[in-house]
């Protein structure tokens, strides 16, 4: 069974529902994620180009395998509608042992659970 750190969150925010619902269908269909999940709208306050912006965005939280960590990372930039796409993620620290098994195997193409 792994372990919880071999899993990651990911997020990344996007300016309509639509584009968030690309960029989640998209992961998954690649296997670079076994869960994207899309909320929203939430307000971004933030510095780009050195003004103040605050936008209405689109929140993608995605679960994958830290392995895949990279091709992901890499993937969203090339489907992300941004010119510097927000993608922050971070360790699974604990969880349920069944879902991170899950999350492991949904992105090598197995099945469980």
């Amino acid at each position: 069974m792994p372990e919880s750190g071999n899993t990651v969150r990911v997020e990344t925010t996007v300016d309509t529902r639509d584009g968030a619902e690309r960029v989640a269908r998209s992961v998954i269909e690649h296997r670079l994620a076994a869960c994207a999940q899309v909320s929203g709208p939430i307000t971004s306050f933030y510095r780009w180009e050195g003004r103040v912006q605050a936008d209405e965005e689109w929140m993608v939280v995605i679960k994958t395998a830290a392995d895949r960590l990279d091709d992901l990372v890499a993937h969203v930039g090339g489907v992300h509608p941004y010119d510097v796409p927000e993608v922050v993620a971070v360790p699974v620290t604990g969880g349920n042992p069944a879902y991170l098994e899950w999350v492991r195997d949904e992105t090598r193409g197995g099945t469980s659970a």
